[in-house]
């Protein structure tokens, strides 16, 4: 399952930034990550906190335990997001719109069963 810093490799890598960009990005003194892999030791509170606070997505119970997925959620394309979007505004129009109809035709429907009922 391997330790907190191998994860933290792991995500760099998934990230595609180099090292010393993801140590810039959470603080963490030049060359940090690379010292704590080579000597595979354990990585303090206080960095996993600014990882999690850098990088929200990050699934924390996997950073520490490797249990889950790396994110809490999928990364989805923006095209995907936006036909996603599209597709959910197009169905709620349509959707109202065939309530409308159904309603006018329920009335239309009432209206004629009065009138036979008269």
């Amino acid at each position: 399952m391997g330790k907190t810093i191998n994860r933290i490799v792991d995500f760099i890598h998934h990230k595609g930034m180099s090292v010393r960009q993801f140590d810039i990005s959470i603080g963490a003194a030049n060359g940090y990550t690379l010292r704590m892999e080579k000597n595979n030791a354990s990585v303090g509170s206080d960095v996993i906190e600014r990882i999690v606070k850098k990088y929200p997505k990050i699934n924390l119970v996997w950073l520490i335990t490797g249990k889950g997925n790396m994110l809490l959620e999928d990364e989805i394309p923006k095209k995907a997001v936006q036909k996603i979007d599209v597709e959910a505004f197009i169905n709620k129009k349509l959707n109202e719109k065939w309530s409308e109809e159904k309603k006018a035709l329920l009335d239309e429907i009432i209206k004629e069963i009065k009138e036979i009922k008269n």
